[in-house]
């Protein structure tokens, strides 16, 4: 089985990886340090506002010595950590913060320009050649009467800000482990959830698709994947139901034709060649057509069966009396009943009951009933075959002293072909197609059918029609 999903998701959850690092190595990275130089040089140039709106001012108004100034900026250097200068306009300077003062030697910034700052209050880079490392550098200017007397500018290393974005890239880089490690847990939610149940499910479609319906699936989950699992079990399951159907079919019809045809074939031998005196013809012509019948009743049962199987059946219904169809029905089996001295008892609501239904199936459904009857009722027993009103319909009743049917079996003989152990040896002729028949047959019908038994004393089958109310009665 190919394994494309999982080994999909596993590549996005290592794709969700290296993006997260390339986008911390680039874009957090820039980020951070913007982030750094900005609060930086926002911090410096305070510091720089202030210096040039106290000690350079008083410096250039002579309130305060060159020497004072000079103390306060080297300890303004040391707690910054960074280079305070003094400069004129043209460039020249007045105090540094990282030298002593030196009046006889000036020192002149080379073609500086102040208008480098335009727009903003710092800038990066060398500083017009006088460093050897890029530095962060901030102006502020001295004023004095509305008039520009100089500079303060403070120079910070870019390297200190460089190491500072690193240690927060490092924090950034080990938050994003832990979360990318925590995010494995939707890798093993998934693992467990969906790709094992899918899994199963995948295998469990295999070995259907190779005919093997009798393959286990169990997934225990309450959600989409366990209901999928379960509606697939379902399906599987009634298929493996109607392929053991089809063979248990194959195997009743097979042995029901070949028994009779087994009897015709030897009888009809026999008569060719002798064996059975001309005299006898007409008795073992009388078995012959009794095993002709077996076959017809056979192959109808299949031929309705079938039509029972064709969606949508088409129901013939029309208005009749169910109680004529009921004696009449009693009436095509008086022959068995004499063989076997079974007594049929009728008692029937009204002389008259008009309902309304399909009375062909109807008759077969009485027919089946009443067959099963006679077959698994003792002789000189009684059946009993009533009908009674109730909520406008009319419930017909066929009631049997037989052998009853074991109440662990009741669910399952609706099922087609399907035989209880109590009926086989007495059920010789049956294909188990009657009570499949006739619950369809009035299941079409939108009405029900039930079986009330209990083993060793009788069966009592009864099914519901709609009753054609009288226009006399309604008016």
């Amino acid at each position: 089985m190919k394994k494309t999903l999982y080994l999909k998701f596993c590549l996005a959850y290592l794709i969700f990886g290296i993006f997260g690092f390339i986008i911390i190595a680039v874009f957090v990275s820039n980020l951070t340090l913007e982030h750094l130089r900005r609060e930086k040089s926002e911090s410096l140039y305070r510091e720089a506002t202030l210096i040039a709106n106290t000690y350079a001012s008083d410096l250039y108004n002579n309130a305060i010595s060159l020497d004072t100034v000079k103390r306060q900026l080297d300890s303004l250097d040391t707690y910054l950590s960074a280079r305070i200068w003094i400069i004129n306009p043209s460039g020249r300077m007045i105090l540094d913060s990282s030298k002593p003062i030196d009046i006889q030697n000036e020192i002149i910034i080379e073609n500086f320009d102040p208008t480098i700052a335009v727009g903003t209050y710092y800038t990066i880079g060398d500083f017009f050649h006088t460093f050897d490392e890029e530095m962060l550098s901030v102006f502020a200017p001295i004023t004095n009467d509305y008039e520009l007397k100089g500079y303060v500018v403070i120079h910070s290393s870019m390297q200190e800000l460089q190491i500072s974005k690193e240690n927060l890239l490092k924090i950034s880089y080990i938050t994003f482990l832990i979360l990318f490690l925590l995010s494995g847990i939707i890798l093993l939610f998934f693992t467990e959830v969906v790709y094992k149940p899918l899994r199963k499910i995948t295998t469990a479609t295999e070995q259907y698709a190779s005919g093997n319906m009798h393959y286990e699936l169990q997934v225990e989950s309450d959600d989409e994947m366990g209901y999928l699992a379960a509606i697939l079990s379902y399906m599987a399951g009634e298929i493996a139901k109607s392929e053991d159907n089809q063979k248990k079919l194959v195997a009743n019809v097979s042995h029901d034709f070949r028994s009779p045809l087994t009897s015709i074939k030897g009888f009809l031998e026999a008569m060719q060649d002798g064996t059975i005196p001309t005299e006898l013809y007409p008795k073992y012509i009388g078995i012959v057509l009794n095993e002709t019948e077996r076959l017809i009743k056979l192959t109808n049962s299949l031929l309705t069966l079938n039509n029972l199987n064709t969606k949508g059946m088409i129901l013939e219904k029309s208005e009749f009396d169910i109680n004529q169809v009921i004696r009449n029905t009693v009436t095509a089996f008086e022959p068995s009943c004499i063989n076997k001295k079974i007594a049929v008892e009728l008692i029937l609501t009204d002389d008259v009951m008009i309902v309304e239904a399909d009375m062909g199936k109807i008759q077969q459904v009485l027919y089946n009933l009443v067959d099963n009857a006679i077959k698994f009722s003792p002789s000189n027993s009684i059946i009993k075959i009533e009908t009674y009103e109730k909520h406008n319909k009319i419930f017909v009743s066929v009631k049997d002293n037989g052998i009853g049917i074991p109440k662990e079996n009741l669910k399952q003989i609706w099922s087609r072909f399907y035989k209880t152990d109590l009926s086989r040896g007495k059920d010789k002729k049956g294909t188990g197609l009657g009570l499949s028949i006739a619950k369809e047959i009035i299941q079409s019908h939108n009405e029900n059918i039930n079986v009330i038994s209990t083993e060793g004393v009788g069966s009592e089958f009864i099914f519901s029609l709609p009753i054609v109310e009288d226009e006399d009665d309604i008016i």
